[in-house]
């Protein structure tokens, strides 16, 4: 019986010539941008378990939230007990912070993942049932100044990249009381034009009408256009945060573009709320994005700081950058080739090799016995640099030639320093 992925996931694999963005050595890349870019910005990395207690999801995202009601990977143990594989990074994130109290260690705590999540969709384009995301949370500080910290750290992130048409789409959903007074503001827009929305829009009229905003159904955008705005409804506070927000962005010379309809999908967003957008994934046309969610801690048992975060999707990421033609990376080759032509020269090999690679030069060498054409042809195919021929004639003479792949050059060397000055060469070459 042949067995098949199923649907909804996919094979991440060295080299995908069909799907591009399916191949690790991408997403390695873009592994090592986001660690990279991380440290800069002074966040460590947390790691924790595919799957929680289903109540933690409850909690944090919302009962009536579509995660939760609809997308959700939920199973009994044989403990009796409710798990789910998470959906999303931050509330794992926030119970591990509780759990361990790090807020105790110092008063800023900044975390970031890179973690495989779940939900059940309808499987397509840029949508998968096991997606990866690459987030961050800052917890502590209420000030709008993180705020612009972390959306900085995001835009800088995809620039670093090189991806390009990229807009920062930015909000302020306010505090409590201002949803409050905007919800009724809002079903009451709707009310006359009730039997006319989605049938989605239908069912959050009651339970959350703000995520009608989120609509994609042309009808509702239709109905939506002249709907009452959220920031008529904030209160001194979070307009004062948004403004000073919005002038350190332009301080930072960071382009963006004001959204009223934009909410975000998760129950626990507070003030400020963001998305990045990109014109090259068509209708899943989103990055990444997050927001400001500072009674989520107090909610889950813990301290109640302040805290902001965001998601985004590393096979959107890639995908966007084979989109815009960007020069991607190289797959990994050896740099050298060892072709062993005898017992004694395959022993020489074997201690090269091992020498070569403790000092960072990627090697590979030939076990097979065959001939060197077809060696030479293995050799290429794996797209090294250059290849060598060892037979009893270099270990007597204590001399090699290497062979430069691309050109077919040749350069002697003394088999004494032959380690030494390959390394030099790589070194010169990169």
């Amino acid at each position: 019986m042949k067995h098949s992925i199923p649907p909804g996931v996919f094979d991440i694999i060295p080299y995908d010539a069909k799907d591009l963005w399916k191949s690790s050595f991408l997403w390695n890349y873009v592994e090592r941008i986001i660690r990279e870019m991380t440290s800069n910005y002074g966040y460590s990395e947390i790691r924790t378990p595919l799957f929680e207690r289903t109540e933690l999801f409850q909690r944090s995202v919302g009962e009536t939230s579509d995660i939760v009601s609809k997308e959700m990977y939920t199973f009994e143990d044989k403990g009796g007990r409710s798990l789910s594989l998470r959906p999303e990074g931050t509330a794992p994130a926030m119970r591990a912070l509780i759990e361990h109290g790090l807020h105790q260690s110092t008063p800023i705590q900044k975390l970031y993942y890179i973690s495989p999540m779940f939900r059940y969709e309808r499987a397509q384009a840029g949508r998968y049932r096991q997606h990866h995301q690459f987030g961050v949370e800052a917890i502590g500080s209420a000030s709008p100044e993180q705020d612009a910290e972390l959306i900085s750290l995001l835009i800088s992130f995809y620039k670093k990249l090189g991806l390009k048409n990229l807009t920062l789409h930015l909000n302020s959903i306010g505090e409590t009381s201002c949803r409050q007074n905007f919800r009724q503001a809002l079903k009451d827009y709707l009310q006359p034009y009730f039997h006319e929305l989605s049938a989605d829009s239908q069912l959050r009229f009651e339970s959350n009408p703000l995520r009608i905003l989120d609509s994609k159904d042309p009808k509702d955008q239709k109905i939506l256009v002249q709907a009452p705005s959220i920031l008529n409804f904030l209160s001194d506070d979070a307009n004062k945060h948004f403004e000073q927000l919005q002038k350190i962005l332009k301080h930072l010379n960071i382009d963006y573009k004001i959204n009223p309809k934009l909410v975000r999908g998760l129950d626990y967003y507070n003030k400020t709320v963001f998305e990045v957008t990109s014109g090259e994934l068509g209708a899943q046309n989103s990055l990444g994005g997050g927001g400001r969610y500072d009674g989520l801690l107090k909610t889950l048992g813990g301290p109640d700081l302040p805290a902001i975060g965001f998601g985004t999707g590393i096979e959107r990421i890639i995908q966007a950058m084979i989109n815009q033609n960007l020069t991607l990376p190289s797959a990994s080759h050896p740099f050298i080739y060892l072709i062993p032509m005898g017992e004694a020269a395959k022993l020489a090999c074997i201690k090269f090799v091992e020498e070569l690679r403790l000092k960072n030069i990627p090697s590979e060498m030939d076990f097979t016995g065959k001939k060197v054409g077809k060696s030479l042809h293995y050799a290429d195919q794996l797209n090294s640099t250059y290849a060598a021929i060892i037979g009893d004639e270099e270990l007597k003479n204590r001399e090699i030639e290497i062979k430069e792949m691309a050109s077919g050059t040749q350069i002697k060397f003394s088999l004494d320093n032959f380690v030494e000055a390959l390394k030099q060469k790589m070194e010169k070459q990169s």
